[in-house]
Order: structure tokens, then sequence, then C-alpha cells
């Protein structure tokens, strides 16, 4: 796959990453099971961008593991109705996983 069409996955990493670590530092001293998993979200993120911006050939093993920490990361964040910043996380992560399985479809491991 060309770098062009990896554009929206990129894009979407960035900003889940974004929105991850938004909330992990909201949610640090309140919801420490959130934080962490908001923490490792963004880290796993910011990485698969790489990954992705290069070509890297280990993209569909970075892109498993995006999907299995966005989504739990999504399902933590959604049980907080009453945070904008969860439900905002929320939303990233489960863009993100959009974005993810596209990689993951093309690659033959969704």
């Amino acid at each position: 796959m060309p770098h062009q069409n990896y554009q929206s996955i990129v894009d979407a990493a960035v900003h889940c990453a974004y929105e991850c670590e938004h909330c992990a530092d909201v949610c640090l001293g309140s919801m420490p099971e959130c934080a962490r998993l908001c923490r490792d979200c963004a880290d796993i993120c910011w990485a698969s961008a790489a990954y992705i911006s290069r070509g890297s050939r280990f993209i569909p093993q970075i892109v498993r593991s995006c999907i299995e920490i966005c989504e739990a990361c999504a399902t933590e964040c959604e049980k907080h109705k009453d945070n904008p910043h969860c439900q905002k996380c929320a939303q990233a992560c489960r863009r993100a996983v959009e974005e993810y399985r596209k990689v993951a479809s093309v690659a033959g491991i969704a």
C-alpha cells in the first residue's frame, strides 16, 4: 500500500494519541485505570503512526496491538459518561480502530 493510502490511518492514530494523552492527564489522580489505559493507547498510537509513515514491514503486528489496546481504552472511557474528555477519547479510539481495521483487512489479519 503506498504511503498516501495510509494518510487517514496516520491522522486517526495521531488524533487518538492526542485525545488519549489529554484524557490520561485529566484522569491521573481520580481514575488511575483509565489514565493507565489512555497512556498505553497513546503510546501505541504514536508508535503506529511512525511505523505506518515509514512503511515498516511490522505494520500488521503493530495494527493488531493497536486494535486491541484502542478497544480496551474506548471501553474504559465509555464507562465515564459524565466526563467529556473520556467520551472524546473513546470516540477517537473507536475511529482509530475503524482505520486500523482497514490495514488489517489488507494485510489479511482482520
